[in-house]
């Protein structure tokens, strides 16, 4: 066996993967290294050894519409005659498909599970550098721009209920379950930080999937319920300290909706709400085939020259919705996809997310959780037309669910 002959390279493939959301969040050119590596190792992997050919078979379920979105969009862009650098990000799906394969290896998951958490608390004590010291009033990490704080928000909060759900973990000992909810902890902090409300909304739900599954599974529904109210209060001690800039911000939701016109547009709510219904006249005008990858931007300023469109819009690229963003570039097949790479992997993670074998159970919630925060901040924000988000999305549902499919058939095997 690989991991007999070699043990090392497991260590050296373990530490790679356990970095990798880091490298997304980071603005180094270095990063390219782990994935250029974890790629050829994922290639050989998947044309050499049967049990991660037997764990993708597994993963079907996650694997399928993703092989099926990289072979979509594709077709897309030839099809319209799209320059083919817009589809640079989404091309990425393609390396993620390979880089999966290496979950299907015998990993050092405790380091995977430590990588992962202390990378929500790196960034998060980015983000407490950025508002306490620089004075940022909404920090937006590193890699991005005060554009991207959305995206970083969401990153943040992925990561986040990962660590919540290892330290939910009944096996592990008191000071690795420590570390992961003082990572947990300052990620959260950090996120609120961003201000991004779309995120912070999709995480009260995949915060209660988390905590209720692991207590439901362990039977310490106690301990749920302090990390509830952990969570609770370090988001609040997080508002607190933005004088009612959060508030504020929640309250010019309802004020923004109410006083929205085609005339009046202005505003964060009101922009939205003006590419949105700009949205719906493109899906009316082309809905099978859709405008192409990433052409919405450019319709939205044919229509705003032609008067059918506010100006307010103007600087917008994307309708600020996924499920829209599919549905004007792809046509109602591009919605329909989208529907079904969320749809997918919240089954197949659903169904695994009690399953009595921590090994499993465990990569479920997580995949569960990061699947249910993108498909709910999805509705009003894109999450894919940045490298970092859509990055992250892709390694941790492709690779968990090649993992819970290798687990499987060692499940399997043994009860032969």
């Amino acid at each position: 066996m690989f991991e007999k002959s070699n043990p090392w390279r497991m260590w050296i493939v373990s530490i790679l993967i356990a970095v990798m959301p880091l490298t997304f969040a980071l603005p180094v050119k270095a990063k390219s290294v782990p994935a250029a590596i974890l790629f050829l190792a994922g290639l050989w992997a998947l044309l050499r050894d049967p049990e991660t050919r037997a764990a993708y078979r597994r993963a079907a379920w996650v694997i399928g519409p993703a092989a099926l979105a990289f072979v979509f969009w594709l077709a897309n862009v030839a099809g319209h005659g799209v320059d083919m650098r817009e589809f640079d990000v989404t091309s990425h799906i393609l390396a993620f498909l390979l880089i999966a394969a290496n979950f299907a290896a015998p990993l050092r998951t405790a380091v995977l599970r430590i990588g992962f958490s202390l990378t929500a608390a790196v960034l998060g004590c980015i983000c407490l550098e950025q508002h306490y010291i620089e004075g940022i009033d909404r920090v937006y990490g590193i890699n991005n721009g005060l554009w991207g704080a959305i995206e970083f928000g969401m990153f943040m909060l992925v990561l986040s209920l990962i660590a919540v759900a290892q330290a939910m973990r009944k096996e592990l000992r008191h000071g690795e379950r420590l570390l992961h909810g003082l990572c947990a902890a300052l990620g959260l902090y950090g996120a609120v930080l961003t201000q991004s409300r779309g995120p912070l909304l999709a995480f009260l739900p995949a915060f209660a999937i988390v905590v209720l599954v692991q207590s439901r599974r362990t039977g310490r529904w106690r301990q749920g319920l302090l990390f509830i109210a952990l969570g609770v209060g370090t988001a609040v001690a997080a508002v607190a300290t933005l004088h009612g800039e959060m508030f504020s911000r929640f309250a010019a939701v309802s004020e923004e909706m109410s006083t929205y016109s085609e005339q009046d547009a202005t505003g964060a709510v009101r922009e939205r709400l003006e590419m949105w219904r700009t949205a719906r006249m493109a899906v009316e005008e082309h809905p099978l085939a859709g405008l192409g990858l990433n052409q919405f931007g450019d319709y939205a300023r044919a229509r705003i020259a032609e008067g059918k469109v506010n100006a307010t819009v103007e600087r917008y690229d994307h309708p600020h919705s996924e499920y829209l963003e599919w549905a004007v570039t792809g046509g109602v097949p591009g919605l329909v996809l989208l529907v079904l790479l969320f749809g997918s992997a919240l089954v197949f993670f659903g169904r695994y997310a009690l399953h009595p074998d921590n090994a499993i159970a465990v990569p479920a919630t997580a995949g569960l959780s990061t699947a249910c925060i993108y498909a709910l901040c999805a509705l009003t924000d894109n999450v894919f037309y940045r490298p970092m988000p859509h990055s992250l999305y892709f390694f941790l549902t492709l690779g968990l669910a090649v993992y819970i499919g290798r687990q499987l058939s060692a499940s399997s095997q043994a009860a032969r």
